[in-house]
């Protein structure tokens, strides 16, 4: 299999150049290219062949004069094909949430050990959310705000309830299918039972929309 093409966009030179080093030891990575800022990174997307484009964009949140929604936001006008993971110094529960509901798939702090980020990219690249502590926070938050505003009643099987329970505590679709006794490609339906029943699009969306109607997805309960 080819290598996931990378794109890093960081206003910190030493950074870039760290996670470079660390992406060459991966034979499954590849750096497509660096850019210190959201209009660099715009940029350097037009002016890419479509077979050259990044699979995944490292995007920092604090990016000097500007922030990194400016290209979360005009990404999927340019390049619909990738996926932005957020790796950031600290994000507030707002800018998590906007983030998330702009399309990340998801945010993980700077000082996070290089196996965790390793591992998160791959997570994303496998079509997963990274469901950090601080997102759920977020998510909940979200979800008490809209507490006023009053839904239909979302029925979900017990089966789906699981899925979600899953989900919900970070699970990875295999290890979902693990828990359950029921194999990944099963998983990978139900998910999509619930992403067309609720009209959302990514796990994030639906982890808010369970929490928004109360759906019970403590990650303590047993799945």
């Amino acid at each position: 299999m080819s290598a996931l093409r990378v794109l890093l966009v960081d206003d910190h030179i030493l950074f870039r150049e760290g996670l470079s080093r660390l992406l060459a030891e991966e034979p499954d990575l590849q750096i497509a290219a660096q850019c210190s800022s959201s209009q660099e990174a715009l940029a350097a997307l037009r002016a890419m062949p479509a077979e050259e484009r990044p699979d995944l964009i490292l995007l920092d949140f604090d990016l000097g004069e500007e922030n990194g929604f400016l290209l979360l936001e005009q990404v999927q006008s340019v390049h619909d094909g990738g996926r932005v993971l957020m790796v950031t110094a600290g994000m507030s529960p707002e800018d998590t949430l906007r983030a998330i509901e702009a399309g990340a798939a998801g945010c993980l702090l700077k000082h996070a050990p290089p196996g965790e980020l390793l591992a998160a990219m791959r997570k994303v690249m496998r079509g997963e959310e990274l469901l950090s502590p601080a997102a759920l926070s977020a998510l909940r938050a979200a979800a008490h705000s809209a507490e006023a505003r009053r839904r239909p009643e979302l029925h979900m099987s017990d089966r789906e309830r699981a899925v979600l329970r899953g989900v919900f505590a970070g699970l990875a679709n295999k290890e979902i299918a693990a828990k359950l006794h029921i194999s990944e490609g099963y998983v990978k339906a139900v998910l999509q039972q619930l992403f067309a029943k609720t009209g959302v699009r990514t796990r994030a969306q639906l982890v808010r929309i369970a929490l928004e109607h109360h759906v019970e997805t403590g990650s303590d309960a047993a799945l």
